[in-house]
């Protein structure tokens, strides 16, 4: 009698626990779960669960706890059996496991709870502008405004000079020396030299990235260099800098031998209706014989064949348009 019972009390002890002999508990079968680049966040503890994340949640030998994605709600609950509507927003995985199995224990005797990443997307950044794949990116973790950026495929031809990032006011002041609140008062935005930040030169712009940020690279301003010259093209500007007639024909080579220099000119006025016109005698400036003058962003040096008459209406737009369909050249 005392043997039956010691034999039904062990069986009734196994079957609270939800364990069976031989049975391997899922981590120690899968290991963490494959997920792209949250693999190794989730794996170091360091992402938090969000709102719309998709998880897993399995307890060993519980049949009511499936392997089902569960997706956490706009409010960060997620509703599960015995326990009900519960919060993970804000855990790791670890820590909602944690949680998960303490709350189990009211029902099962030492329950073995497995939580898994499916899908990461409650932290949205959007990286805008002059970048090869523009658009909503997860960061999946902590990364850098550089590990965002190479998110995003990387800088295009055409982009500026700096990166600009907008946070919102929940994750406090962008710590930055160049930040500031916006006009709204509602948003700390900052800027960050790009050739600085990718040459390492200043390793504290490589600030780490917040949720919902908006990671903005304007296009690069440029002057253009057209017509009778070695090398026609558009070169950029950066904000704190400008190029001399000089300093811009030296980028495009200088002269070709067809060149008419004393009848160049600078086309002015890219935000206007009307371009102004602004003569340039290159040989006079060659010899030594004249000012340089400064180029502003938007301008077209245009330098005519020695042929050339004077320009009229379409001889302007036709300057214009081959200016904007030259190829851009960083510098």
């Amino acid at each position: 009698m005392l043997l039956r019972r010691a034999v039904f009390g062990f069986a009734a002890w196994l079957f609270c626990v939800g364990i069976a002999p031989g049975a391997q508990h899922p981590a120690a079968a899968g290991g963490q779960p494959s997920n792209g680049g949250a693999e190794s966040t989730v794996a170091d503890g360091s992402y938090r669960l969000g709102p719309n994340d998709t998880i897993t949640v399995q307890c060993l030998n519980v049949d009511e706890f499936t392997n089902a994605p569960i997706r956490i709600d706009t409010d960060g609950n997620i509703t599960l059996p015995r326990l009900g509507r519960i919060q993970a927003s804000g855990f790791t995985v670890q820590q909602l496991e944690r949680d998960l199995t303490g709350r189990l224990r009211m029902y099962l005797l030492e329950p073995q709870v497995v939580v898994r990443l499916a899908e990461a997307r409650s932290q949205p950044v959007s990286v805008v502008g002059s970048v090869k794949s523009p658009g909503v990116h997860q960061l999946e973790g902590s990364k850098t405004l550089l590990e965002v950026l190479s998110l995003a495929g990387g800088l295009s031809e055409d982009a500026g000079r700096s990166v600009k990032v907008t946070r919102r006011p929940e994750w406090g002041a962008i710590p930055l020396a160049t930040a500031h609140e916006d006009e709204t008062k509602q948003f700390s935005v900052a800027e960050v030299d790009l050739k600085e930040l990718i040459e390492a030169k200043a390793p504290a712009t490589n600030i780490e990235i917040r949720p919902n940020d908006v990671v903005s690279v304007p296009r690069a301003e440029v002057i253009y260099v057209v017509g009778e010259v070695r090398k026609p093209g558009s070169f950029t500007l950066s904000s704190r800098e400008t190029l001399s007639v000089l300093q811009a024909l030296s980028l495009a080579e200088g002269l070709a031998p067809t060149a008419n220099g004393s009848k160049a000119k600078i086309l002015r006025g890219a935000n206007e209706a009307v371009r102004t016109e602004v003569p340039v005698n290159l040989a006079k400036l060659l010899s030594g014989q004249s000012t340089d003058s400064p180029m502003r962003a938007g301008d077209i040096l245009f330098v005519p064949g020695s042929k050339a008459k004077s320009a009229g209406v379409k001889t302007l737009d036709a300057i214009i348009t081959a200016a904007t369909g030259v190829a851009v050249y960083r510098r």
